[in-house]
């Protein structure tokens, strides 16, 4: 199930259109350039049906400057394919694992930024989504991340659901 990497673009209301490794180099140098706030670095991925065309997918890089606001980098694709709910939410799940490993290995293991990456996910008790929160949790935990579900899992349920 792993998505077709369709646009290598991200985009910033802050910065504009960027590469990947430009957002990388960015973030790093946020965080070293004011050190005196913790930081906290969140992916997270929201999608929409788009019934007979498929499914957008959108996913969100964010620096969480705590106590004083952040950037963040969001991009867009398309799954040609009809997915049910569930399918859906696990593929948002792994969409984020892929740009979290992605970034962890652009980034490199020593580098400090890595103990806070946290993984939202678009799953919480109220709702449809509930039925799947164990899978969901333990995919991400499973693969080494910390994982935030609604109302906490802002990077999905608001960032990027503010652009699909």
């Amino acid at each position: 199930m792993e998505p077709k990497e369709q646009n290598n673009k991200f985009i910033s209301p802050t910065f504009g259109e960027m590469g990947f490794e430009d957002i990388v180099s960015k973030i790093v140098g946020y965080v070293e350039g004011d050190s005196y706030y913790p930081y906290r670095l969140i992916i997270g991925t929201d999608s929409q049906d788009k019934n007979s065309h498929g499914a957008d997918f959108v996913t969100a890089i964010i620096l969480h400057k705590v106590g004083a606001g952040g950037i963040y980098f969001w991009q867009r694709e398309t799954n040609p394919n009809n997915l049910a709910l569930k399918a859906r939410i696990i593929e948002e799940a792994v969409r984020s694992l892929l740009c979290a490993q992605k970034f962890l290995d652009a980034l490199g293991r020593e580098n400090g930024i890595m103990k806070t990456l946290e993984i939202h996910v678009d799953v919480g008790q109220k709702g449809p989504t509930r039925e799947i929160i164990g899978e969901v949790v333990g995919m991400v935990r499973g693969s080494g991340f910390e994982v935030k579900i609604k109302p906490d899992a802002f990077g999905a349920s608001k960032v990027a659901d503010r652009h699909t």
